[in-house]
């Protein structure tokens, strides 16, 4: 139940933070790319959306690249459709083999690159927002970063891969990155865990309400029957009596 609260109030956070780019109209041609995860707990999956403005006041935005760690690589990467967008999922070797719930990993995805349209590109004051479903997540305290290359339609790259430090005012071009969080340990627990007791109890009392219902049931029948055997009886007496 908490893990379902706590991954309620991520969506609201990640909706939340969607909505105030579609509110700010003409200010959000000056914002940066992002991501926002749904979740950040280590070991687990999350879905990442990536807010994606056009800053270019005479080109549009025509494809986006966004580079998947290789130290704590995803296994699993899966793409949220987009209307008029292609999306390709590129999977290449890790500069060395990484150990991923147990397992050596030695390939995994590296890349997502989405490409529009030409009718679906973005111009001045817009943007669009691109999911990825990702995990497992690695260890708590982990900082993921996912730098992107943003692509405009005269041919300009903008590189989103400038590390932040702490302390120093944001960099120009920061990557988008985010940071996991402790395992959210609710969300494994076993179905055997749960006491099995109350179950076994709530049977029994509805047998023994049964077996009760049933004798008081039985107990009726049998007075009637007997009632009916003496009247039978009686009436006999009665009939050999008159012919005497």
């Amino acid at each position: 139940m908490k893990s379902s609260i706590r991954r309620t109030l991520r969506t609201f956070a990640a909706v939340a933070t969607t909505a105030g780019m579609i509110g700010a109209g003409a200010a959000a041609a000056s914002a940066h790319v992002s991501v926002v995860p749904d979740d950040t707990g280590a070991n687990g999956y999350s879905h990442l959306t990536f807010n994606v403005p056009n800053e270019s006041p005479t080109a549009k935005t025509s494809k986006l690249e966004v580079k998947l760690p290789t130290d704590t690589p995803f296994t699993s990467v899966s793409v949220k459709p987009v209307e008029g967008w292609t999306a390709q999922v590129i999977t290449g070797d890790l500069p060395k083999p990484v150990t991923v719930a147990g397992a050596t990993v030695t390939k995994a995805p590296t890349s997502v690159v989405w490409t529009a349209d030409e009718a679906h590109q973005l111009g001045q004051n817009q943007y669009q927002a691109f999911s990825l479903s990702v995990g497992r997540l690695p260890a708590a305290g982990t900082t993921i970063t996912l730098e992107a290359a943003q692509t405009y339609s005269d041919g300009t790259v903008v590189d989103w891969n400038e590390a932040g430090v702490a302390g120093q005012p944001e960099p120009k071009h920061p990557a988008p990155s985010f940071t996991t969080t402790a395992e959210d340990a609710s969300a494994t627990t076993s179905a055997s865990a749960v006491p099995a007791a109350p179950a076994a109890e709530a049977v029994s009392d509805i047998s023994s309400d049964a077996a009760s219902v049933w004798g008081v049931v039985l107990g009726a029948a049998g007075l009637v029957l007997g009632a009916a055997a003496l009247a039978l009886v009686l009436a006999g007496r009665r009939t050999r009596n008159a012919a005497k």
